[in-house]
């Protein structure tokens, strides 16, 4: 990754809306050049340019942390959670868990029925500790070109 891509990709952590003539101006390429890098960044996994929404305003008020013990293959487990249109993130640990997951859901009621019903449900899950959200005080997405 040379220092072109990482200032691109600063400027799109800024605003992923900025326009490609702008970033090139600031980076000393042609709008052009620009936006073959950013597709090459795309393309090769790199980055993603998605909107960040606000999930209280969506109507998702709950979100959540669950540590997951597992016994038996930790993969598997981790893909039947993927399949989850609630879990928005997944991470193999190591530690007192096996997994952590983010859920993002509409209230208390539907933690509990996803706990119950989706995720404790799933072979090889054998203990959830999970972590409510109260308030976000930071979440930030400009820590990947620094």
């Amino acid at each position: 990754m040379d220092e072109i891509s990482l200032a691109i990709i600063e400027q799109l952590q800024e605003d992923g809306r900025r326009p490609y003539a702008a970033i090139g101006k600031a980076v000393g390429l042609s709008e052009a050049a620009v936006r073959q890098r950013v597709q090459k960044l795309i393309d090769t996994g790199v980055m993603q340019v998605v909107a960040v929404t606000d999930p209280m305003q969506l109507g998702r008020a709950r979100q959540a942390m669950i540590g997951i013990s597992v016994n038996g293959d930790i993969e598997m487990v981790a893909e039947q959670l993927a399949k989850i249109d609630e879990v928005d993130y997944i991470v193999i640990t190591a530690g007192s868990h096996d997994l952590i997951v983010e859920v993002v859901v509409q209230d208390d009621q539907h933690l509990l029925s996803l706990l119950n019903t989706k995720i404790r449900t799933i072979e090889g899950v054998v203990r959830t500790e999970t972590f409510v959200y109260l308030k976000l005080v930071k979440q930030t997405y400009n820590w990947g070109a620094r």
